[in-house]
C-alpha cells in the first residue's frame, strides 16, 4: 500500500470530512516538524506515514460494533500519537492516551492543543501502574507491553464488555499462544490491512 493507495483506503472506509482531513494533515506537519527533535517514527516508515501508522491505526475502528461507538478509549503507550490521536480524530470516542515519557507527553499535548481535539482527547502522562483505575468501552495498545504483560497491567480498567483492540504485527499468534486458556478464549486475530503478516487481537471481557 502505497500512500495515495493509504489515502483512498481512508476515504473508502470512513466519512471524512473536509476539517477532520485537516486535522489529519495537521497532526502528520507537526509530527514531521517534531522528528527533528526526538525520534517518534522511524525514519523509513516516516516516509510512509499515511500508511504505517494512519492507516494501521484507524482500521482498529473496523472491528468496533455499533452499540459502543461511542465512549471511552483507552489507548496504552501512545508515543507519537497512534492509534490515539488518529482514533480522537476519526472515531466517536473520548480518548485517554496513556503515555509516560515527559518530551512525548509534551508532544501529545501540544498535538491536541494545536489541532483542537481537547473534547476528543485527554494526555494521561503518568505510568499505567499509578493511574486510578476507570470502566472503558475500549482498550488497544500498538507497542506498549508483550500481551500477558499488557493484560495484567490493564485489566483493570476492563468489563466484560471492554473491546480489546491489540495490533501485535507478526507476533500475534505467537504472544495469544503463551496466554492461559482462559485468556486466550478472550481472543481472535485478525489480518492487518496494511502487513499481510501481521495480525491485531480482537477480544472482549
Amino acid at each position: 500500500m502505497n500512500e495515495a493507495e493509504a489515502q483512498a483506503w481512508l476515504r473508502d472506509n470512513f466519512e471524512i470530512g473536509d476539517r477532520q482531513w485537516q486535522k489529519l494533515e495537521q497532526f502528520l506537519e507537526i509530527l514531521r516538524q517534531e522528528m527533528a527533535h526526538q525520534n517518534l517514527i522511524s525514519k523509513a516508515s516516516a516516509e510512509h506515514v499515511w500508511a504505517r501508522h494512519v492507516v494501521d491505526s484507524a482500521q482498529l475502528l473496523l472491528y468496533v460494533p455499533e452499540q459502543i461507538s461511542s465512549g471511552t478509549w483507552l489507548d496504552l503507550g501512545t508515543g507519537a500519537g497512534f492509534p490515539g490521536i488518529i482514533i480522537a480524530i476519526l472515531g466517536g470516542f473520548h480518548v485517554q492516551m496513556v503515555e509516560s515519557r515527559a518530551r512525548r507527553i509534551a508532544f501529545l499535548q501540544h498535538v491536541v492543543d494545536a489541532i483542537d481535539i481537547g473534547g476528543q482527547a485527554t494526555v494521561q502522562g503518568s505510568r499505567l501502574e499509578v493511574m486510578e483505575s476507570f470502566p472503558v468501552d475500549v482498550i488497544s495498545a500498538r507497542a506498549f507491553a508483550p500481551l500477558g504483560k499488557l493484560l495484567s497491567l490493564s485489566h483493570r480498567f476492563s468489563t466484560e464488555k471492554t473491546l480489546w483492540l491489540l495490533p501485535k504485527g507478526k507476533n500475534a499468534v505467537r504472544e495469544l499462544q503463551e496466554l492461559s486458556p482462559r485468556r486466550r478464549k478472550m481472543f481472535h486475530v485478525e489480518q492487518s490491512v496494511t502487513d499481510a503478516e501481521a495480525g491485531i487481537l480482537v477480544g472482549t471481557g
